[in-house]
């Protein structure tokens, strides 16, 4: 069983930053993608970052690139989101998301964690 705690999230002004951690209790976290997803009141939920295994396997959405870098620490078991140059657009609840390598669907889910980013 694949357990996802998020934090990091917080309020912060448009150009600000902020890191969001997510610690997974599972074994073999080596095995799993890592992803973050977030979702805007009335919106859908949508893809923001993920990594597979190191930093040179990542891919970020449009809307984030250059701006978001995710990274994970497969010795902790912690995939991380730093986020740089917060626009109010950025306001989400952000989820932390697991699935096994070279599958297609997102198994595992966080509770999330709020990041609000005031203009």
């Amino acid at each position: 069983q694949v357990q996802l705690v998020e934090s990091g999230g917080g309020l912060v002004q448009a150009g600000g930053s902020l890191r969001l951690s997510c610690a997974a209790s599972v074994r073999n976290f080596s095995l799993y993608a890592m992803g973050w997803f977030r979702q805007a009141p009335g919106k859908e939920r949508e893809f923001v970052a993920g990594t597979v295994w190191s930093a040179s396997s990542t891919n970020y959405a449009d809307f984030v690139k250059g701006r978001f870098t995710i990274s994970r620490d497969n010795a902790k078991k912690t995939v991380y989101l730093q986020m740089n140059s917060l626009e109010p657009e950025d306001t989400a609840v952000y989820y932390c998301a697991a699935k096994p390598i070279k599958t297609s669907t997102w198994t595992h889910w966080g509770q999330g964690t709020q990041v609000t980013v005031s203009s």
